[in-house]
């Protein structure tokens, strides 16, 4: 067997793997004392921002990247370009900065400060459409971009990139069935791209074809849920599988903002709306059981949003 460890100096240190390698296989945490009011229904929450880009994006972002240069389409000299309202675009300069490929993505104008500077950290471009058209008129600024210098540009697409929710099909949702060694019996996810309630759903149903699949999305178009998106007023994916949901969940974004500080205060986990609204959601879901294991995902940390006025708040 070859040595694992080179010499540095008078030191030894292992040999260390690509941070890509770091992504997926994210722990599974028990919700314990949110859930002590539905026992003996149990709620676990796979706790993404454990992965190196510190959200769940990076596990489609990835995937498509790597499904891209597999087929030849993502070549040295072309630029990846897609469109994003945080961490994909996170995950995508992250990973481009790993294998050594330029990334340009186009943004909201409104994009916040913290977002931008982890970007322009990893050495991305940003394009930046209408500040008053959100994350379709990112998609929309990208679609204009590939279009004109097709040369130029690999777009990603991860809205309509079958690779997004492969990459949950192959991992969150297997990883989900071997951490509760096949008990789980209901799955909640918020709906972005929706690559994640897609793909973890239909691995779950292909292996269990009793568990329950609950998506959510927020109540309105204007809404503080980071990530997630309204489909009644937005462009919708077309890699959504209308009919996969057993049952969906408009929620407000005060409801995933109270979430958010109980999950901080009585759990220890500091998560951002979008997983405050997962975890409401979840233990919505558990209201209605007498039995069973429930499980969403909680998408990111809380670290990026901090700015928002109701972290300060004296009580959930």
């Amino acid at each position: 067997m070859k040595d694992k460890c080179q010499a540095i100096g008078d030191n030894r240190v292992s040999r260390s793997n690509q941070v890509i390698e770091l992504v997926g296989n994210t722990p599974l945490l028990e919700l314990s004392r949110i859930a002590e009011e539905v026992a003996p229904v149990r709620i676990f929450a796979k706790a993404e921002w454990f992965n190196p880009g510190g959200s769940v994006k990076d596990r489609p972002a990835l995937n498509m990247i790597l499904e891209a240069k597999k087929n030849g389409q993502l070549t040295p000299d072309k630029v990846i370009l897609d469109a994003t309202s945080g961490n994909t675009g996170i995950a995508y300069a992250m990973i481009g900065a790993a294998l050594g490929l330029k990334v340009t993505l186009a943004v909201p104008g409104n994009l916040g400060d913290l977002h931008r500077k982890i970007l322009k950290g990893y050495g991305a471009e940003l394009a930046f459409s209408s500040p008053t058209e959100g994350s379709d008129g990112a998609i929309r600024l990208a679609r204009k971009m590939a279009k004109e210098r097709p040369d130029l540009y690999y777009y990603v697409d991860q809205y309509n990139n079958p690779a997004n929710w492969m990459a949950h099909y192959n991992g969150t949702g297997l990883e989900i069935l071997e951490q509760t060694e096949g008990a789980v019996t209901h799955y909640v996810a918020g709906l972005g791209t929706s690559g994640s309630f897609v793909g973890t759903g239909r691995r779950l149903k292909n292996e269990k074809k009793d568990v329950r699949l609950i998506s959510f999305q927020p109540d309105s178009p204007m809404h503080g849920l980071e990530g997630l998106k309204h489909y009644p007023t937005s462009i919708i994916p077309g890699i959504y599988d209308e009919e996969l949901a057993d049952e969906e969940i408009a929620v407000e974004t005060e409801v995933g903002q109270e979430m958010a500080l109980r999950l901080a205060r009585e759990e220890g986990i500091l998560a951002g709306t979008s997983g405050g609204a997962a975890v409401a959601c979840a233990l919505r879901v558990a209201r209605g059981l007498s039995s069973g294991l429930v499980v969403t995902l909680i998408p990111d940390g809380a670290s990026k949003y901090l700015r928002h006025a109701f972290w300060e708040n004296p009580e959930p």
